[in-house]
């Protein structure tokens, strides 16, 4: 099987099949099935909202390479006047620096931009949510938007009609109910004066699912921040989130001297050790989703065994491309292959470690990869 996953690696580094779960379950009896927000998915792998889901052909591309699911460019919540309170994140800039950053003797890679949230015109991301909602009912990519909305500063009353009026025009173009969404606290919040209480953004998380739900049939995603206090804090924001059906956890870091967020090693070490809290695991109906420094199949099946059914990548579609081992193809697909099919840190060969561990045991001859969720992370 091992000499088989290095001819496959090999081959599939020039050209991977969009279908290459059911390969995966044919010829390794892995079954990588995994989930977000409900959809089953037939892998794990999605893409964060960011610059690389604002535009159509970016969808049409990563669907044809296969990717699972792919959250959409964070549009900015506005009333019906189009108003917008939190405008401020509706920030044009689309040039991203992509560089090397070291932590605890390992190298990794953080991606930096000064653009926030969408900034073109809500009809135009009306018209993206149309084609995320035929290729989420497809069946073959699921696709969802992202919305941050009004958050008030201690002692202000909530914006409801931009709540109302942006979950509803969002839901008329989904359709058919419920509309899956994403509410987006996004890392620069996290640098803003209105998260300087930490009772301010309990308030914002116990309050602002319900507000969403007010305006619409939502099955509601909450990502939350890394936000500017300790650990302990960060366990209080996931266990004050009340009415998500979902949690992605957690936002990149926020570096307050240059003002800008981050990823690498640090967020993906504080990330862990938050969700290897033993009572931090969600409640029924309210899953994890991962996120941060998502570099390979290693760090996927680390964030599994702490609880998360699927992950958000973002940075690893942005690298050079001599930092994949394939030779062609699309950056996603460079990434699915790197991450499911490199001999010692993708998925498949991980899996087998997991095995041969003990954590994990075969179905009927399947390995699953959601078996990784009941699993002893320490074996």
């Amino acid at each position: 099987m091992r000499a088989q996953l290095e001819r496959d690696f090999e081959r599939f580094g020039r050209d991977l099949p969009r279908d290459f779960p059911a390969h995966v379950r044919e010829r390794y009896r892995i079954d990588l099935s995994a989930r977000y927000l409900g959809f089953p998915l037939p892998h794990p792998i999605g893409k964060g909202s960011g610059q690389l889901s604002l535009h159509e052909s970016q969808l049409d591309t990563d669907h044809a390479a296969g990717l699972a699911f792919v959250v959409l460019k964070t549009v900015i919540a506005r009333d019906a006047n189009g108003a917008q309170t939190m405008k401020a994140w509706a920030t044009h800039e689309t040039k991203m620096d992509v560089e090397r950053r070291r932590a605890g003797g390992r190298d990794g890679w953080t991606v930096t931009w000064k653009g926030r949230g969408w900034d073109r015109s809500f009809d135009d991301y009306l018209a993206l949510v149309r084609v995320a909602r035929d290729l989420t009912r497809s069946g073959e990519m699921v696709a969802v938007p992202s919305v941050k909305y009004h958050l008030p500063v201690r002692d202000e009353p909530f914006r409801d009609e931009e709540y109302r009026f942006t979950t509803g025009a969002l839901a008329r173009e989904w359709g058919r109910a419920p509309l899956p969404l994403e509410k987006d606290f996004s890392p620069t919040l996290a640098g803003d004066a209105r998260s300087d209480e930490p009772e301010t953004i309990l308030r914002w998380l116990d309050e602002v699912p319900a507000r969403i739900r007010a305006g619409g049939d939502v099955q509601l995603a909450v990502k939350l921040m890394n936000a500017r206090f300790d650990d302990d804090f960060q366990r209080q924001m996931v266990k004050a989130t009340k009415g998500a059906d979902a949690l992605i956890v957690f936002n990149r870091l926020f570096d307050t001297d240059q003002r800008v967020a981050y990823g690498g090693w640090e967020l993906s070490d504080r990330n862990l050790r938050i969700l290897a809290t033993p009572d931090l695991r969600p409640g029924s109906g309210t899953a994890f989703t991962g996120t941060g420094n998502v570099n390979s199949g290693r760090m996927i099946a680390e964030y599994a065994l702490h609880g998360c059914e699927s992950v958000q990548l973002h940075t690893a579609f942005q690298l050079p491309l001599s930092a994949y081992p394939s030779t062609g193809g699309s950056r996603t697909q460079r990434v699915l292959h790197q991450m499911i099919f490199d001999p010692t840190d993708g998925l498949i060969a991980v899996l087998w470690e997991h095995e041969a561990a003990g954590r994990v045991e075969r179905h009927d001859g399947e390995l699953r990869f959601l078996d990784l969720l009941h699993a002893n992370p320490q074996g």
